[in-house]
């Protein structure tokens, strides 16, 4: 479903997690006239963001999920969803029957069926939503939102995450969102390999590779990652977006489920390594476009 126009009526949302994603993300809720709490691991950066967007903060997932009737979260991994759903302090222990909790962070499908299980015990519907569009895309709110769950919940979901969704689509049931973000990671390696070597081999060949970026990025070869990195891949900068640290997580999920459903990934696999090695460069935190970084060390 494309990005509608109209505004939506205001509903009392909480947002776990405000890194790089989750913090526009929240703001963008603000803008579009709901009443948010968030809650972060670290408090200062939940205080920043309360005091910049005049919103409410709250100590612990429970408190700031309890009186909401939809709770957000985009944190880091499986093993930190866990941490802010379940337990004491978990927001499923706040929030009310009926209400829907929609995880945007990038994990495995088998914690989210796990976590679907626990909300239905809790009265509750959990709707996975991963999220591509990089850090632009959240402070953007152009975001591609993948979700799988209930479709009833998602339908009232569906409003509330259209506040930083250019695109927004329930793919199927429970995991069908996280199955296609896998679909999304798998995608992206190929291309940022390939780019990679293209701008490499006109490197060697001394072309100069921003001409020659003009010329093919118009037919066949086109994509988002040869229009938006090709200058700074050129320019040996890799600051820029998805660090390869969670590149490799991601990859790692999506390796780990072709196994289970007996898929072949052997590009995706490859490229896996070749990130193992920017990590060995000292790249973890560079962007994922520094997979030239590693041709250009082999010389």
């Amino acid at each position: 479903m494309t990005k509608r126009t109209g505004r939506v009526g205001m509903a009392k949302v909480a947002f776990l997690g405000l890194g790089v994603m989750g913090y526009p993300m929240a703001g963008h809720l603000v803008k579009a006239g709901h009443d948010v709490t968030v809650y972060n691991r670290t408090a200062s950066k939940a205080e920043a963001w309360a005091a910049e967007h005049s919103g409410g903060q709250a100590a612990t997932p429970r408190e700031a999920a309890q009186g909401c009737e939809f709770v957000m979260s985009c944190v880091g991994n499986d093993d930190d969803l866990r941490g802010v759903c379940l337990g004491d302090d978990g927001a499923f222990a706040g929030m009310s029957a009926g209400t829907v909790f929609v995880d945007h962070t990038t994990v495995s499908a088998k914690v989210t069926r796990e976590l679907y299980a626990a909300s239905g015990d809790a009265g509750i519907s959990f709707v996975d939503a991963p999220i591509s569009g990089g850090q632009a895309g959240a402070e953007n709110g152009v975001l591609s939102v993948m979700c799988g769950g209930d479709a009833e919940p998602y339908g009232r979901a569906e409003p509330i995450i259209d506040a930083y969704a250019r695109i927004c689509r329930r793919i199927g049931e429970s995991g069908a969102g996280q199955m296609t973000k896998m679909c999304n990671q798998i995608a992206i390696a190929g291309l940022v390999q390939g780019l990679s070597e293209a701008l490499h081999f006109a490197e060697k060949a001394g072309l100069d590779g921003r001409a020659v970026v003009e010329v093919i990025s118009q037919g066949a070869a086109g994509s988002w990652q040869m229009s938006n990195r090709y200058e700074t891949m050129i320019d040996d900068e890799f600051n820029h977006g998805f660090a390869v640290d969670w590149m490799r997580k991601d990859l790692g999920i999506c390796l780990d489920a072709a196994n289970e459903v007996d898929a072949s990934l052997p590009v995706t696999a490859l490229v896996d390594q070749f990130y193992k090695d920017v990590q060995k460069l000292g790249g973890g935190r560079w962007d994922t476009s520094s997979l030239i970084k590693r041709l250009r060390a082999m010389g």
